[in-house]
């Protein structure tokens, strides 16, 4: 596997612990990984895609750690487009997570999930989107207060318009106008959003529980 140049001088905050990142394959899912990988983790990428998954793990830096890759598709398929669906999915991740975390009994860990800005503000044609993202941070809140007697911290990040994939395909005047609205006048970087991860699975962010922080560049402040 090839090493990660980047965080090469991090401290190994994660060391000897296990991360699953889901949506590992590409953009934002990515970059956590290899910042959790970086900082000592062992990582296990999830994704549907099993290409964009070993990519993935190729890029991961190797400690005394190992890292795999899991191909999983947290949706029903057969409701993929519903609302309900979409916060199931998140849900059935938690709860997974959740139960092996207390049947371990580590009386420890973190769970992250990924939101969205709009969940909290709304978007125009996107109300399917945005309710799901609003329900991500409704269970964000719900699970931290259930698990919190068990050691287990539950968060939520709300990235804005961070570069990946998904913002490439937006009409270059569309997001000339949606840049215009951010305070700090570009697009965050993928690893700003893992930066922010990795705070929150490590013991620097021990009393921080049902919290959503906002990765945005200032969107909607």
């Amino acid at each position: 596997m090839a090493a990660s140049s980047k965080g090469l001088g991090l401290s190994l905050r994660l060391s000897s612990r296990l991360a699953l990142v889901t949506g590992g394959g590409n953009g934002i899912g990515r970059a956590v990984c290899q910042r959790f990988a970086d900082e000592g983790a062992s990582v296990a990428v999830v994704d549907i895609d099993e290409s964009s998954a070993n990519e993935t793990l190729k890029s991961l830096r190797c400690n005394e750690q190992k890292h795999s890759v899991f191909l999983t598709d947290v949706t029903s398929p057969q409701s993929v487009h519903s609302l309900v669906s979409s916060i199931q999915g998140t849900f059935l991740v938690i709860q997974a997570v959740a139960k092996a975390l207390i049947n371990s009994g580590t009386k420890k860990g973190s769970i992250i999930n990924l939101g969205s800005i709009v969940g909290k503000v709304g978007n125009l044609g996107q109300a399917n989107y945005t309710a799901s993202k609003a329900g991500v941070v409704a269970l964000t809140k719900t699970s931290a207060k259930e698990l919190a007697r068990f050691g287990i911290r539950c968060n939520a990040i709300l990235p804005g318009f961070i570069d990946t994939p998904m913002t490439a395909k937006v009409p270059p005047k569309v997001l000339d106008k949606v840049l215009q609205l951010v305070p700090m006048g570009r697009l965050g970087d993928p690893s700003e959003v893992a930066n922010v991860c990795a705070f929150l699975a490590s013991d620097d962010s021990s009393y921080i529980t049902g919290a959503s922080l906002e990765v945005t560049g200032g969107l909607f402040m």
